[in-house]
């Protein structure tokens, strides 16, 4: 019995012992604290939290997640580690932290949208939103998406977006437009990190802009204006540059090269030092194109920069300059080549962000914005004449060819500069079902023009606007703005914009979301200083036109089908342009165009005229087959139609025509696979009949349809290199973008990445 009393109190004994080892150690454990809000000041549930020891990079990792309102708690030993906050949408934080013995820690955060998420819209807003949330039809390109195809140019991206089509006046080098939903190459405003980039009242040349340093592009849909102000007649196109997101330095370096003496290379170093963060990158690209007539160069330096001065308060500058020289050989198909003719351009865009909170809802951002494009245009030397006297085109150069009636026009040089700078304010109160943002604007454009006899003119904007968002139900969310603008030319235009998101079904398994799209919204483009301004070779401006506009309404359904395996979405758009500049030459034999000009002969005059409309069908679809296969298309309908035009130069433009260069059907179709070490992708892109002009009175009237397929494989060798292949119009296709413009034949690169570093 005494032995069995014995054992009784070991074993208590040993039970004692291992209870108040427990409590000890459970009293020596550290714990870390706090509440996860977004900017609204609402909760962020689902952050996954995770810390692991710093001193020993292979010990536990221990984990947890916010509660729906942002609270978590995570009970570690003690230690020096390193604390990760992450969830999909939201800017991931990090931090170093030593938790002593029996510590608490209490960190609140502030987690922001990550306006690189290709689940966040950062440009249908004024602030960021999850894309759901938009009103506007969006279109997100990715790194990743660019990386599949192995995507050299913006329009390379952009071609595989819906609701797009391009018109490019020869290879690499030549002018590149976007039609965006119809609409005219000089209806898209372009942003490069917030930073209008569009010459004042003129289109972009898309040829010159690489993808380098760029990480996303969004497309918006429809007409803008009421938060972009002018330029936004058909939507806006936003590229947003790398940012640096790791504690160890990342380097990446590529090089590549192959048909027509290609070669392209570049490097980019990026990470997080402390509260700044850091992206820089250069790049070059050479070719000399098709039969050796087609020679480019092109050079980026970009560079994007932030530091975080505290929770809710970062400074951001990004930077981009291009530089460019291509030869312009002209509508080769149709005519002798230009040998001599040459473009040099240059561009730049700065843009320089602060962004602060005042209390728990309120947000605030100042921003000054510049670009500036420089284009240098020559032709020194003939080589075509036509023998036909009333061409007016006699041989200069003994080595010229003789044409019947072409003319190779020489110019000895012109210098063409375009300058716009801006200061913008807002102010966003922002709560959990509600937004409501305030903004301003000052503009200054300037321009250097060799055919205006005063050289220099200028353009003084400034413009206010309110935003307001409001969701009555988690599942529905509302938008309505309206912008002031007044422009230094055609005066105060009110724009409004309206449009509404509703999830009509949460369905999961099979039938997921349905949800619903609808949006109203009114653009203005202002003219250019040509037409205001034109002074020169008999011609004159027209300081009192208006500005060219446009009414667009869209409605969309957006479905997920096998538990968000398959994503499909159709959009109907419509839109009408009014307004629109037209030029006419004038004489006393038609009254002068009714104007009140005297003592002049003939002169040419630009009016506000000509109507046109474009409405159609933009349909998408994704599906994922398996881990390793995805398949991702669109398809466009624009039913376009020119209404009136009563100084048409071209029977093309004529009432009743389609408008020039912009498809009725047009569409693409990708696969994605990785398996592996393995990735690539296999695109086809098809393009129908288009209504073009060869402006050469040859009676040509259409470029025809066409298909083209382009493939890219990549291999990871190791960790760190990779090897790639990319074959452009891989079956040879002969085909044109631009009547008379031939369009790259098949273009072949093989190349190699190298990457170092960028671990966290």
């Amino acid at each position: 019995m005494k032995t069995l009393q014995l054992g009784v109190l070991a074993v208590l004994f040993c039970f004692g012992n291992a209870a108040v080892s427990r409590a000890q150690s459970a009293l020596r454990d550290a714990q870390l604290k706090g509440t996860l809000l977004d900017a609204s000041g609402g909760g962020v549930g689902g952050v996954q939290i995770t810390a692991r020891s710093i001193n020993d990079p292979h010990a536990q990792l221990w984990k947890a997640t916010s509660a729906t309102d942002g609270a978590y708690l995570l009970t570690l030993p003690p230690g020096a580690y390193h604390v990760v906050f992450q969830r999909k949408s939201f800017v991931t934080r990090e931090f170093d932290l030593d938790l002593g013995a029996g510590a608490t820690r209490t960190l609140d955060l502030r987690l922001d949208l990550e306006r690189l998420s290709a689940t966040v819209a950062v440009t249908a807003f004024p602030e960021p939103q999850q894309i759901q949330q938009t009103t506007a039809p969006v279109d997100v390109i990715t790194r990743q998406d660019m990386d599949a195809r192995l995507s050299l140019t913006l329009p390379d991206a952009l071609l595989y977006s819906p609701g797009v089509s391009i018109g490019r006046t020869g290879p690499e080098g030549g002018t590149a437009s976007i039609f965006l939903n119809g609409g005219n190459s000089d209806f898209t405003k372009l942003l490069v990190d917030g930073t209008p980039v569009n010459e004042p009242g003129n289109a972009v040349d898309f040829s010159t802009f690489t993808l380098d340093n760029v990480d996303k592009v969004e497309v918006v849909r429809g007409a803008e204006s009421a938060i972009y102000g002018s330029d936004a007649v058909s939507g806006v196109i936003q590229v947003f540059t790398h940012r640096g997101t790791t504690s160890t330095p990342e380097l990446l370096v590529y090089a590549d090269g192959g048909s027509f003496s290609t070669g392209h290379g570049g490097a980019q170093l990026s990470g997080v030092l402390g509260n700044f963060d850091y992206a820089a990158a250069a790049a070059y690209f050479s070719t000399n194109g098709p039969q050796d007539i087609n020679a480019f160069i092109n050079r980026t330096l970009s560079g994007n920069f932030g530091y975080r001065l505290g929770e809710a308060n970062q400074l951001r500058l990004s930077l981009r300059n291009n530089t460019s020289n291509a030869q312009t050989p002209g509508q080769i198909l149709l005519t002798p080549p230009s040998l001599d003719s040459h473009t040099d351009y240059q561009f730049f865009s700065a843009n320089a962000r602060w962004d602060f909170s005042t209390g728990k809802h309120w947000h605030h951002q100042l921003m000054g914005a510049e670009s500036y494009s420089r284009q240098f245009s020559a032709n020194p030397v003939q080589s075509f004449y036509a023998t036909d006297p009333a061409a007016f085109c006699p041989q200069t150069n003994p080595a010229a060819v003789a044409t019947a009636e072409f003319c190779d026009f020489t110019n000895p040089g012109s210098l063409y500069r375009y300058n716009r700078a801006s200061i913008n304010a807002q102010s966003s109160y922002l709560w959990s079902n509600f937004g409501a943002t305030a903004g301003y604007q000052y503009e200054v454009e300037n321009a250097g023009i060799p055919t205006l006899e005063a050289g220099h003119v200028r353009r003084n904007n400034q413009a206010g606007f309110l935003d307001f968002r409001y969701s009555p139900h988690p599942r529905a969310t509302i938008n309505a703005a309206v912008r002031a603008e007044a422009n230094g030319n055609f005066g105060t235009r009110v724009l409004p914009r309206i449009g509404a998101s509703l999830a009509l079904l949460e369905g999961r398994g099979f039938w997921g979301e349905t949800r619903f799209r609808a949006f109203y919204g009114e653009g203005i483009k202002e003219p250019s200083f040509t037409e205001l301004y034109n002074d020169q070779f008999g011609d004159l401006g027209n300081p009192s036109l208006k500005p060219e506009a446009s009414k667009t309404w869209t409605v969309g359904i957006d479905q997920k089908l096998s538990d968000d395996r398959i994503h499909l979405t159709a959009e109907y758009f419509s839109s009408n342009f009014y307004d629109i500049v037209s030029f006419a030459f004038c004489d006393p034999a038609n009254n002068f165009c009714g104007l009140p000009i005297t003592g002049l002969p003939s002169f040419g005059y630009y009016f506000n005229t000509d109507r046109a409309r474009a409405r159609g069908l933009n349909l998408t679809g994704e599906s994922r087959l398996a881990r390793w296969l995805r398949l991702v298309g669109n398809y466009t309908y624009c039913d376009s139609l020119v209404l009136a035009a009563p100084n048409a130069f071209d029977p093309t433009e004529l009432p009743g025509n389609r408008l020039a260069r912009r498809p009725v059907n047009s569409g693409s179709l990708t696969a994605l696979a990785s398996w592996r070490r393995l990735s690539g992708s296999l695109s086809g892109y098809f393009s129908g009949r288009r209504t073009d002009s060869d402006f050469l009175g040859l009676g040509l009237d259409h470029t025809p349809g066409y298909a083209r397929f382009d493939t890219a494989i990549t291999y990871r060798l190791s960790r760190s290199v990779n090897a790639y292949f990319r074959a452009l119009n891989l079956l040879d296709k002969a085909y044109q973008d631009a009547l008379g413009y031939p369009a790259l034949s098949r273009e072949l690169r093989v190349g190699m990445s190298y990457r170092l570093g960028g671990k966290t």
